[in-house]
């Protein structure tokens, strides 16, 4: 699978800055953020489409005021949307920036008029966030795009992500990843559960990552480790601009640090390896061998006490200390002296 020039052929993570709400309604700031993004290290920035009225209604019922100790606690979901959304008119400078930067862009579609206004661009991928996973429509007409999707999994009953994959498949459509997330903003660490990555995997055959909003870089790099080939992260120019978004975001050191710390687990996850290569070769100069660690007289029987299996490698193998023991020396041997074949009777 690739997403643009990004290919999942090889062991890179694909790692994906999300721009949110962390414009802050100012288009410079957007576009500073994503150049930001691009030196920070991030392979993708990705969008948000929505307009408040495509996402919510403006009323005032009790169920359309946020509550349950969330950061946007009181607020009215039209009022937050209409602040937090990317404006429509700005994609097509976004999506210029981006491309101009060398970074991928695509965008989360929030309903199905997104999806239709966001073609023109040719996203080279779509995004499904946790709370529209019960959209089929949405799926649908995303997957119909025979673009990869990529499918957060955050409130998602196990059978609703049966679902969605099942859509995206019915459509012909087999490039799915499956982000594991946690929908709370920011996250506790203890109900990141990132175990599910690699299961994710092995249920589905599908490739897995994580959209993650905890604090903090240590999921990202746990992610990577498991085996998570998408990170995405919320990502701000600076955290004192302040926005929806703000708090669980990493800034620019912050991501950077993220960035590199995800390349240096791709460096120490590597391959599976048991062939000896030219470097374990060279170290394995200091592995245990035979050697004499008492001074031997020709004639006299090798034993534990005239032979010890001890580093250097210059000696034979310890493989090899029954099957001598009890033989007879052919010559004098020094202490310190590596121990060979041509020196030990043969039977």
């Amino acid at each position: 699978m690739k997403i643009a020039d990004f290919d999942f052929n090889t062991n890179r993570t694909f790692i994906i800055a999300e721009l949110s709400a962390n414009h802050n309604g100012s288009l410079q700031t957007a576009i500073k953020t994503i150049k930001a993004a691009k030196k920070a290290g991030a392979d993708a920035i990705k969008l948000q489409t929505y307009r408040a009225d495509t996402i919510t209604l403006n009323c005032d019922r009790d169920e359309f005021i946020i509550q349950g100790g969330t950061l946007w606690d009181n607020a009215k979901l039209y009022d937050l949307y209409q602040k937090a959304y990317t404006p429509w008119e700005w994609h097509e400078t976004l999506f210029h920036t981006a491309k101009e930067e060398g970074l991928i862009c695509f965008s989360s579609p929030f309903d199905e008029s997104a999806v239709d206004f966001l073609r023109p661009f040719d996203p080279p991928a779509y995004k499904i966030a946790s709370f529209e996973i019960t959209d089929h429509a949405l799926i649908r007409k995303c997957a119909k795009e025979h673009k990869p999707m990529l499918i957060s999994i955050g409130t998602a009953y196990f059978e609703e992500i049966e679902e969605a994959v099942s859509i995206c498949k019915e459509e012909k459509n087999e490039a799915i990843i499956l982000l594991q997330c946690t929908s709370s903003y920011p996250a506790p660490l203890e109900h990141a559960h990132l175990r599910t990555i690699p299961d994710l995997v092995n249920r589905f055959g599908v490739i897995a990552g994580l959209s993650d909003h905890t604090l903090g870089v240590t999921a990202p790099i746990a992610a990577v480790a498991l085996g998570a080939r998408v990170i995405e992260k919320h990502f701000i120019l600076d955290k004192s601009i302040g926005g929806a978004d703000a708090s669980f975001s990493l800034d620019f050191q912050a991501f950077q640090a993220m960035c590199s710390a995800v390349r240096e687990t791709e460096k120490l996850l590597g391959d599976i390896h048991y062939k000896m290569d030219d470097f374990k070769l060279k170290n394995r100069r200091f592995n245990r061998s035979l050697y004499v660690s008492v001074p031997i007289r020709k004639g006299e029987i090798l034993t534990r006490e005239n032979i010890k299996s001890v580093r250097p490698n210059n000696g034979l193998h310890p493989r090899h200390l029954e099957d001598i023991l009890g033989k007879k020396a052919t010559c004098d041997l020094a202490f310190g002296t590596p121990l060979t074949l041509d020196v030990i009777e043969k039977p």
